[in-house]
């Protein structure tokens, strides 16, 4: 076991940092020294920190979307439009596939192409490939933070050069951009991978550079239970703050059950600054992500609509500091510039409209922040006996073992046993619990919960539930009943 959750030497780190920097061309453009000067002199409007701290002091619930395109003036126009005509609060820089898979060569041929036919040949901003001054370009033409956001198993080299380019916020994970994205990538060298760029995070604010970091809350996006997201998030926290990390967002994905969804906000925080405090931490600044709906989508845009309104009512009830905003083209692949701003002004309305309103504390409301508390203490604490008090040792032993679980997950290191299945009001319950440590307790009430949906439909409690849950949003439902 070569991991452990212990902040990187910084002599080792340094040394480090000189062979991320030699892996591609535009590494050489990297100062840090300069890049903190650059940082010192960006206006408070444009760091993420700023921006969400206000917004949680101010019980505002900021928008943000997802966009990126291949060529660097597009990718600004692009932005400008959804900041302008989206009225985006927060804005993204989403990297292409090429990159996250440190295909660097094969990024340089998209943008190549996308200069040739005078549209974007990648799904997204090769960063690593403009280098500093490509990222700089768009940091200072923006008035609005600019996140990075990917889905990159080593993204030493791509944090490198966005955050010395102007960049303040830095999403991803050891877990979430690991065993959701990857087949065959190790925890072991994700966990090393991810401590570099919280260390390099953390370089930057012990020379008083204010970078937010945020976990992909969702996972694999389709049908996650709330314990299974947060014990995630909050262990890539408790090794993010390990290395230096003072600013954090942790996420969440919708659902569909209102009080539910409600109920995961409210505990994720809760949890988080516990486990932060728990270990010593206590200037750790904690905000809340909320993912609108990341599965199926119905390809009918009034019917797109609908479920984009549905999560923009969530993360506003739910209080969550940002929402993370779905398109209306959602089921027919990479939206465009009008359609992602029509996602972002469908939230904003419902967003200003549900501001000062909220859902007062109900029975089922406090049951499900009980559940969801019981059940992530119960993996969180088993981690931390695995790993005999490291977080990083219990991971990867962890996953071994089935204590940490995700579903529907590609990589080889994932048990794939637990099976996720709505109850008869569309909140996510364990079908299979597989080898999570959950007492008889919790595990009775999930099945207790699925039987009621199985007379309710008048059919056995099966893994047809489960199918039919997937596929059920993009069909008009949100439980996926039998005809």
């Amino acid at each position: 076991m070569q991991v452990k959750n212990k902040k990187i030497d910084e002599e080792l780190f340094l040394k480090e940092r000189q062979e991320v920097l030699k892996s591609w061309s535009t590494g050489k453009e990297v100062d840090i020294n300069e890049a903190v000067e650059f940082h010192k002199n960006m206006p408070e409007n444009k760091i993420m920190v700023y921006k969400l701290i206000d917004a949680k002091n101010n019980n505002k619930t900021l928008i943000q979307p997802r966009a990126g395109v291949a060529l660097v003036e597009a990718h600004i126009d692009l932005l400008e439009f959804l900041l302008e005509k989206g009225e985006a609060d927060l804005l993204p820089t989403t990297i292409d596939s090429y990159t996250r898979q440190n295909q660097y060569q094969e990024a340089e041929q998209g943008i190549k192409e996308s200069y040739e036919t005078r549209r974007s040949m990648l799904n997204g901003f090769p960063a690593v490939n403009y280098g500093v001054k490509g990222c700089r370009k768009i940091i200072e033409a923006i008035d609005a933070p600019v996140e990075v956001r990917h889905g990159t198993p080593d993204a030493r080299l791509l944090a490198e050069i966005t955050l010395a380019g102007g960049f303040t916020d830095f999403e991803g994970g050891a877990i979430s951009y690991n065993i959701p994205y990857a087949k065959k990538v190790s925890l072991e060298d994700t966990i090393q991978y991810w401590q570099y760029v919280d260390r390099l995070v953390g370089y930057y604010y012990e020379h008083s550079i204010k970078i937010n970091r945020e976990p992909f809350g969702p996972l694999t996006g389709t049908l996650v239970p709330p314990a299974i997201s947060h014990s995630v998030a909050i262990l890539e926290a408790l090794l993010a703050v390990r290395q230096g990390v003072k600013y954090v967002s942790l996420g969440y994905g919708q659902n569909g059950n209102l009080i539910q969804d409600i109920a995961a906000i409210q505990s994720l925080k809760e949890l988080a600054e516990k486990y932060i405090c728990d270990e010593g931490y206590h200037d750790i600044e904690i905000t809340t992500v909320f993912h609108q709906w990341m599965g199926g989508f119905p390809q009918d845009e009034a019917k797109a609509f609908a479920v984009i309104s549905w999560g923009a009512t969530a993360s506003a009830l739910s209080k969550a500091t940002k929402v993370i905003v779905k398109s209306p083209h959602e089921a027919l692949g990479i939206p465009t510039k009008e359609a992602n701003a029509s996602g972002l002004k469908t939230t904003k309305q419902i967003i200003n409209m549900l501001r000062d309103q909220s859902i007062e504390q109900t029975k089922n409301m406090d049951i499900e922040r009980e559940i969801i508390m019981e059940e992530t203490n119960a993996i969180l604490t088993k981690v931390k006996e695995l790993g005999d008090g490291d977080w990083a040792v219990g991971i990867v032993r962890a996953f071994e073992a089935g204590v940490l679980d995700i579903p529907f997950a590609p990589s080889q290191y994932n048990s794939g046993k637990i099976l996720p299945a709505r109850d008869n009001k569309g909140a996510v319950r364990f079908l299979n619990t597989g080898n999570l440590p959950f007492d008889n307790k919790i595990k009775d009430f999930h099945a207790d919960k699925l039987k009621e949906r199985g007379f309710y439909e008048e059919r056995d409690v099966s893994f047809q539930m489960v199918v039919d849950d997937i596929y059920a949003i993009s069909k008009g439902m949100l439980v996926g009943r039998p005809k």
